[in-house]
């Protein structure tokens, strides 16, 4: 006997029409019932992304910029923005020293020899940036003797 002869959907298929001819009077509301789980499950079960394809996004096109501008009005805005972008990297550094002052002194305050940590994270950054160097020059003589090789 084959393996797939045991599932045969004419069988399953028969039982339910047997099943469903029988008087029984719940029938309608035991039908409602299962299609509502089946269907509650599936809304819940299926992800959101695969109910309905994307919609396309709406692209919109904004110049700021002038069409006809010379190299010199160039250099001079990226310039302005290059000083603009300092001065919002050294507000950032600013507030992170701060930061970094305030759990310092909460250090201290619950006992913790803060100089004695910062000690060690420097000797641990220094370790890993001179691995970072030797596995970085061993790659580079590898690849130097890899291309004497050809």
């Amino acid at each position: 006997m084959s393996y797939w002869q045991r599932f045969n959907p004419r069988g399953a298929f028969g039982d339910l029409v047997t099943y469903w001819r029988q008087p029984t009077p719940y029938r309608w509301q035991i039908l409602a019932l299962s299609v509502a789980i089946t269907f509650t499950g599936m809304v819940f079960l299926i992800p959101e992304s695969e109910r309905a394809p994307p919609r396309r996004p709406t692209v919109t096109y904004i110049s700021t910029f002038q069409a006809g501008r010379t190299d010199a009005e160039i250099e001079a805005s990226n310039l302005a923005n290059q000083k603009r972008q300092d001065e919002l990297q050294a507000q950032r550094d600013a507030a992170e020293e701060r930061r970094k002052d305030r759990v310092r002194a909460l250090a201290r305050a619950t006992g913790i020899d803060v100089e004695a940590m910062e000690r060690q994270i420097a000797e641990d950054k220094a370790r890993d940036e001179a691995a970072a160097a030797r596995a970085e020059q061993a790659r580079g003589t590898s690849t130097n003797q890899a291309a004497g090789d050809r």
